[in-house]
C-alpha cells in the first residue's frame, strides 16, 4: 500500500508518499479501505513534533472506509460495512488497522467521503455546544474560525439549540460561508488594526455592552487575549485548539479580576470516554449530516501524495471547511 509517512520532525516537506507493506488487524482491530481520511491541526502538531511522537511514523487519526478483514475477537462489524473513525493512527494511508472500539457505523445514504470529514470535528463540535458550556435559548456566543470546519458545525449546532452566534473570520469570502452557516454577525478580523482590543469593543457593541456568555476558541495565541476580554461576568472561555501557536501561561488571577470566568481546555479523549459516548455523538452528527440537517462543507480535497500541499494550505489559514486526503 502506499501511505504518508512523517521521517522526522518538521515542516510539510518532512512528509514523504511511500509503500510501506500492507497492515494485519490485531486482535480487536478492523482492516479498513480508506475512501478519504480527514486532515487536522493534531497532524500537523504531531508532524512537526509539538506533541511527541516516535518517527517516521504514518500521519493521520481520521478517516472512513470499507471493512476488508476483521481481527481477533472483534463483534459487531463484517466485512463490507462503511465505517468512520476519529483516533486511528496511520490513517494517510491506502489501509489501515483500527482499533473496533474507536469505530462507528456510516449511516446509510451518507457519502463516506462526507463522513471521513465529520468524526473528529463533528465530535468536537458537538461536544463543545452540548457538553462543555452547554448552549441554550437566549446565550449569546463568540466562535473564532467561523469558516473552518468546527466553526461551520458549531454554528449550527448553536443556532438549532437556540443561541445567537457571532464569528470571526478573516475573508469575505469566509464571512459568507459563515452567514451562511447561521452566524448572526461576522467580525473580520483582519481589517482590525489591534485585534486584541478591537474584537471585545465590536463584541461588547453586539450585545449591549455585556459580552458574551461562551467562547469557544480555536486559533490560541494571536486570539486568546480578545477572547477572555469578550466575555461577560462568569462567562467560560473554551480553548479547543492553537491554529495560531500555543497560549502562553498565565496568572489565573486574571480570571477573577475579569469578572470571575472560567477557563477550560478540552479534548476529544474525554468528550468519548466510553462507547455509549462516542455512539451518542456520532450518532446525532453523522445522523444529521445525513439526513441534510447538519451542512458539511469539504472545503479542498488532495491526493494522498499531495498531503505536505494539504498541509501547507491547513497551517496558512488557506481553507474553509475540512480538508480531506484521498487515496
Amino acid at each position: 500500500m502506499h501511505a504518508v509517512v512523517a521521517r522526522e520532525p518538521g515542516g510539510p516537506e518532512v512528509l514523504s508518499y511511500t509503500e510501506l507493506p500492507d497492515p494485519t488487524p490485531g486482535p480487536g482491530q478492523l482492516l479498513v479501505r480508506v475512501a478519504a481520511a480527514g486532515v487536522n491541526f493534531i497532524d500537523t502538531y504531531r508532524r512537526a513534533g509539538v506533541y511527541p511522537m516516535e518517527y517516521p511514523h504514518v500521519v493521520g487519526v481520521e478517516g472512513a472506509g470499507t471493512v476488508e478483514a476483521l481481527g481477533d475477537d472483534v463483534t459487531g462489524f463484517a466485512v463490507g460495512d462503511r465505517v468512520a473513525w476519529h483516533d486511528g493512527p496511520g490513517s494517510y494511508a491506502e489501509l489501515v488497522a483500527v482499533d473496533a472500539a474507536g469505530v462507528v457505523p456510516v449511516p446509510d445514504g451518507l457519502d463516506l467521503t462526507v463522513a471521513a470529514a465529520l468524526p473528529l470535528q463533528g465530535i468536537t463540535a458537538h461536544y463543545l455546544v452540548r457538553s462543555t458550556f452547554e448552549v441554550r435559548p437566549g446565550h449569546d456566543v463568540l466562535l473564532t474560525a467561523g469558516a473552518g470546519g468546527v466553526g461551520l458545525l458549531a454554528t449550527q449546532l448553536a443556532v438549532a439549540a437556540g443561541g445567537r452566534v457571532l464569528t470571526t473570520v478573516s475573508t469575505p469570502e469566509k464571512a459568507a460561508l459563515s452567514s451562511a452557516a447561521g452566524a448572526a454577525h461576522t467580525i473580520d478580523y483582519a481589517a482590525m488594526d489591534d485585534i486584541t482590543a478591537g474584537l471585545p469593543a465590536l463584541v461588547r457593541e453586539l450585545t449591549d455592552g455585556r459580552g458574551v456568555h461562551v467562547v469557544y476558541d480555536g486559533v490560541g495565541k494571536s486570539t486568546f487575549e480578545a477572547s477572555l476580554a469578550s466575555l461577560r461576568p462568569r462567562g467560560m472561555l473554551v480553548l479547543f485548539g492553537g491554529a495560531s501557536g500555543q497560549v502562553p501561561p498565565f496568572d489565573p488571577q486574571r480570571l477573577n479580576k475579569a469578572g470571575s470566568l472560567f477557563l477550560t481546555r478540552p479534548t476529544i479523549a474525554h468528550y468519548a470516554l466510553t462507547r455509549a459516548e462516542l455512539e451518542w455523538r456520532t450518532s446525532e452528527v453523522l445522523g444529521s449530516a445525513a439526513s441534510g440537517d447538519l451542512d458539511v462543507r469539504v472545503g479542498a480535497t488532495f491526493s494522498l501524495s499531495d498531503a505536505g500541499a494539504a498541509h501547507e494550505a491547513l497551517e496558512g489559514r488557506a481553507t474553509t471547511g475540512k480538508v480531506l486526503l484521498v487515496p
